[in-house]
């Protein structure tokens, strides 16, 4: 997506020249500099984390364009996503932004977003090899430790968790500053290669067809090779945040032909 942000997932979301009726990048909102210690916010306790991440996602979907239940987009991504309602006991919500960007991500909440830019190039099964990647990192909680970890190094909060068990509410500049932290977060290798097996069993397990791993993966090739000539840093990176892309192809798709879904 990028990532596929996801991918990343994450999250690092990335805007390629291609046709789409997609209206608009991707909203941050108003970024203004850091007013925190970023110290601080290591103090977070797990449910003011998820005060955060809520709040987070609400002021995402309230600062982009979420496409209503009736059009094309959301109908197609609630055929491919259905049956898919909850991982390791966390619920999973799916709305798609009418953005240009080429991404996916998603949230420790289960809140999964994908962007417009990114279906109107991928297949079904390429996009459904996306979701899977993202719900790896919702169940192996990395997605929550991208998201405390942007908290720290974007230094948001000035004594977030001095203020009582209710953490301070953000304002839209700190919001803003989260989101540019998030864009900028990466996963490690383990951490990619472990959401890649999660997401191949968790479709499996629901009646996908788990090639689809590997086919979201060699699309990411593609997009790779169509950028070789180095057209768009952004194209860039994104293979710097999923390397190996020969290697994870190889993985899945091995592993797909041990189980018999791949001659």
């Amino acid at each position: 997506m990028k990532k596929l942000q996801l991918f990343r997932h994450i999250m690092v979301a990335i805007l390629i020249a291609l046709p789409s009726i997609a209206s608009a990048q991707l909203n941050l909102g108003r970024v203004g500099q850091s007013i925190g210690k970023a110290a601080q916010a290591a103090t977070l306790t797990d449910a003011q984390m998820v005060q955060y991440v809520q709040e987070y996602i609400q002021w995402m979907d309230e600062h982009n364009h979420v496409l209503p239940a009736d059009d094309p987009y959301v109908i197609r991504l609630n055929s491919l996503s259905a049956g898919l309602t909850s991982v390791e006991g966390i619920p999973l919500n799916f709305k798609v932004y009418n953005v240009v960007d080429v991404n996916a991500f998603a949230c420790a909440d289960g809140s999964i977003r994908v962007f417009a830019g990114l279906m109107d190039i991928m297949s079904d099964e390429e996009l459904l090899g996306v979701i899977g990647h993202e719900i790896g990192h919702v169940a192996h909680k990395d997605s929550k430790k991208a998201f405390r970890q942007a908290l720290l190094t974007s230094a948001l909060l000035d004594g977030v968790a001095s203020t009582g068990s209710k953490a301070a509410s953000l304002t839209d500049s700190q919001l803003g500053s989260l989101g540019e932290a998030l864009v900028g977060a990466s996963y490690s290798k383990k951490q990619e290669n472990a959401a890649d097996d999660y997401g191949y069993e968790f479709l499996a397990s629901h009646g996908k067809n788990p090639v689809a791993m590997a086919l979201s993966f060699r699309k990411l090739k593609e997009l790779q090779g169509e950028n070789a000539g180095g057209a768009s840093e952004k194209i860039n990176q994104l293979f710097s945040s999923h390397p190996d892309l020969d290697k994870r192809i190889r993985r899945m798709e091995d592993r797909a032909r041990r189980d018999g879904h791949l001659e």
